[in-house]
């Protein structure tokens, strides 16, 4: 009887141990399905999340916008007293799909229609997003190189708020800026578009080669067609101080001729810029220098824009210094105002062709949603303003120009 004791003892411990392995396993297997059951909750959170994030965010805006503008180059308008006009009406679709950006602004003016910009954009990483569609050329001050109505001289030789179709990235790192872009044509489809009708566009490009000799017109359509191809855009600014914007832009391609011709030249630009912003003074600086190298050896190029043909110099120098100040205000509805002086100069032509010179005058003046540019504006050789790039007046033109709209 006394070695059965130690005999149910043994048993009894075994049984304990037994018994306790068991209830950890159990624990165990407990632990790994709740574990199991956490990463469910997570999976399906995460689907249930990249499904909303694919939700469209779409914001639908746009703008009215209406002109009065007297001219003492037109004696019809100055004896009117001037014109007061319908502008344009713009929508703005701006938004996202998932990481997916999306903008694009279409207008209706009196005289056309026409695409602004259409592009979708996608962060790559904390630094680098990429843009494809019509989206705007990578070249001097952006947005604008100008704070009057008229934008700068430069704009009407294609240096300032170009749009083309193509693709464009933009690298941001501390105080460096870079841009680089490739755009295969216009934003019309190049000397080959199936568009209708080639002025129609919102921003200036090159259509054809002038023949001057052969009776061609200023403002003629061209008799040999000729586009934009292949343009390669590099765009790099340093920001000194926080304020300062410092930089430099290239840009380089082919030209296209019509009639499946092939290339019938290149072009190239390059443009020092400054941009800055000292408490409420705004300094904007550019130096641009431009050349169509066409194989005939043309010395003027058509243009397409605003419903009409107009002509530049294959190649230039421009100039412009812009000045500015902002002041917030309590004027009624008004509550800021800002103040300009924007300075241009086009010189150094081909065939010797005068000089373009304007400067404007003016205020912007900002009340709830309404917005408006009181310019006065004086010019000689320019367009819009009783003349063109490849004029050789020597008289003064001058307007006085209110652009008022409404933005929603």
């Amino acid at each position: 009887m006394k070695t059965s004791i130690p005999l149910l003892g043994l048993l009894l411990a075994s049984s304990t141990t037994a018994w306790a392995a068991t209830e950890n396993t159990k624990i165990e297997r407990l632990e790994q399905l709740e574990k199991q059951v956490a990463e469910l909750k997570k999976e399906v959170n995460t689907n249930t999340k990249t499904t909303t994030d694919l939700t469209p965010k779409i914001k639908i805006g746009g703008a009215v916008r209406f002109q009065y503008s007297y001219e003492d180059y037109d004696d019809d308008n100055k004896d009117r007293g001037g014109d007061f006009d319908f502008d344009v009406f713009r929508l703005d679709v701006n938004g996202s799909i998932g990481d997916v950006k999306l903008s694009a602004q279409y207008r209706w003016y009196q005289y056309m229609n026409v695409i602004h910009h259409a592009d979708v954009g996608y962060q790559f990483s904390d630094n680098w997003e990429g843009k494809v569609g019509i989206t705007q050329v990578p070249f001097g001050n952006l947005n604008y190189n100008s704070n009057n109505f008229f934008f700068s001289s430069g704009y009407y030789a294609g240096l300032e708020d170009d749009y083309d179709a193509g693709l464009s990235f933009t690298g941001k790192y501390d105080k460096h800026d870079i841009r680089v872009a490739y755009f295969l044509n216009d934003e019309k489809g190049g000397v080959d578009g199936y568009s209708g009708d080639k002025t129609h566009r919102y921003s200036y490009d090159v259509v054809g080669i002038r023949d001057f000799a052969a009776g061609e017109g200023i403002y003629s359509a061209p008799a040999q067609q000729m586009g934009e191809s292949n343009t390669i855009n590099l765009r790099y600014t340093y920001n000194f101080f926080s304020n300062t914007e410092v930089g430099v832009s290239l840009l380089s391609g082919d030209l296209e001729g019509g009639s499946g011709v092939g290339s019938v030249g290149d072009h190239t630009a390059y443009a020092f810029h400054v941009k800055s912003k000292i408490e409420n003074i705004g300094i904007m600086f550019q130096a641009s220098e431009y050349e169509y190298d066409l194989d005939n050896g043309s010395d003027a190029v058509a243009v397409g824009a605003w419903a009409f043909y107009d002509t530049i110099p294959t190649e230039a120098t421009a100039y412009n210094l812009n000045l500015s100040y902002s002041q917030s205000v309590s004027l009624g509805p008004i509550t800021n105002l800002t103040y300009y002086n924007d300075y241009n100069l086009i010189t150094d032509k081909s065939a010797g062709l005068d000089d373009t010179t304007m400067n404007a005058t003016g205020v912007a003046i900002s009340a709830g949603g309404v917005y408006a540019y009181v310019d006065f504006v004086i010019a000689k050789n320019q367009p819009f303003l009783g003349g063109t790039l490849v004029g050789n007046a020597d008289d003064w033109n001058k307007r006085l120009n209110i652009n008022i709209g409404y933005y929603f």
